[in-house]
């Protein structure tokens, strides 16, 4: 079974008197035929550490907090697998006015958005199920329903392809550690215009687009 691995970077507040509001908002997909392969990078990862590093970690790598070397190594090894990228970003400026009040339709929208991205690119195979995973940023169950059911009916009225939806934390999906560390990869280009660890996976990206541009 294909998957995808959703991950987010920025934020979608629209206050920009407030020094931690983003100009940008990320949302990136990692399309990939085997989770073990890439799950491996995290383990290796992880073995390499000492036990002051397990222990500050406790079980979970999160791009913004590593160092460098360790941005490096995980996006080196990414970079090596038989893994596909796509992401779309947000200029937060260009917003209309009625969509900034309604955060999370806009995310759903952005989401699916991507998903046709994916679908038109021809990396899923339309004879089996897709698998997408996202990375859980909501607590509230009923906007997370509302997500899933929002773009499994969307897929399968366009598409006529079954998708299946599961959010889950980093920490119980070991795939969604490595899409964190792309997407903040392809934010830190956006956003700071530093092109340090995009470059690293600039050959696996298919397609980088802006939604209202």
């Amino acid at each position: 079974m294909p998957y995808i691995f959703l991950d987010e970077s920025g934020d979608l507040g629209f206050d920009f008197s407030k020094k931690k509001t983003s100009k940008n908002f990320v949302i990136t997909f990692l399309f990939l035929k085997s989770k073990s392969s890439v799950e491996s990078i995290v383990k290796k990862i992880f073995r390499s550490f000492n036990k002051k590093e397990l222990k500050r970690h406790s079980g979970v790598l999160h791009a913004f907090k590593e160092t460098s070397a360790t941005r490096k190594k995980l996006l080196s090894m990414l970079g090596e697998k038989d893994v596909s990228i796509i992401s779309i970003y947000l200029n937060k400026r260009k917003v209309y006015t009625k969509m900034k009040d309604e955060k999370h339709v806009l995310y759903n929208y952005f989401a699916n958005i991507l998903l046709d991205r994916v679908f038109t690119k021809k990396l899923i195979p339309i004879n089996q199920p897709i698998h997408l995973i996202a990375s859980r940023r909501e607590t509230n169950k009923f906007l997370n329903q509302n997500f899933k059911n929002y773009l499994e009916s969307k897929f399968d009225s366009k598409h006529r392809v079954k998708l299946i939806i599961e959010i889950k934390n980093p920490s119980e999906e070991k795939c969604l550690q490595t899409v964190d560390f792309v997407c903040w990869a392809i934010f830190r280009q956006r956003e700071h215009n530093d092109d340090t660890y995009y470059n690293i996976i600039k050959s696996k990206i298919v397609e980088e687009s802006g939604l209202f541009p």
